[in-house]
């Protein structure tokens, strides 16, 4: 064979051999290691104390309705409900304690990232409601008009 095939070879080769030498520096022993091999997929054993004590930072739309009962029942009523509350108004890890860390995103593109006019005729996305921003009250947050809690109104 010619060098110029052989040079691409052995830089492949060399490669190869580089990510397998450093596989056991970088990805820890019990990664995905289980009785029966792979079993747990992308888990590691020895981070599981980890994790159980990770505090998780959603809570659910019926954890919001505790407390705004009046606005979880106009969202439950109208096209919103099948969306979390925290999607829109971010995390509720903390916010009985510390009302003022829930805050509320009233921009305009908050609204965009659902309703932005994108025609996409085989999926659900062309049912949606959607605008032209530069064409539809420009600037103006969306809230000032419509109750996102309420769209349907």
């Amino acid at each position: 064979m010619k060098s110029h095939v052989l040079r691409p070879l052995w830089v492949v080769v060399g490669i190869v051999a580089l990510v397998i030498a450093a596989r056991p520096l970088i990805v820890p022993s019990d990664f995905g290691v289980g009785e029966r091999g792979f079993m747990y997929s992308y888990h590691r054993q020895s981070n599981e104390g980890e994790w159980r004590a990770f505090k998780v930072k959603y809570q659910s739309k019926e954890y919001c309705g505790e407390c705004h009962e009046e606005k979880y029942e106009s969202n439950m009523a109208s096209k919103h409900k099948v969306i979390q509350c925290e999607n829109c108004h971010g995390p509720a890890l903390e916010h009985p304690e510390e009302p003022e860390k829930l805050v509320i995103d009233r921009s305009r593109l908050q609204c965009l990232r659902c309703h932005a006019y994108l025609p996409y005729p085989t999926s659900f996305r062309a049912k949606m409601k959607g605008i032209v921003s530069s064409e539809h009250n420009e600037g103006e947050p969306c809230a000032d008009c419509h109750d996102p809690h309420s769209p349907d109104l």
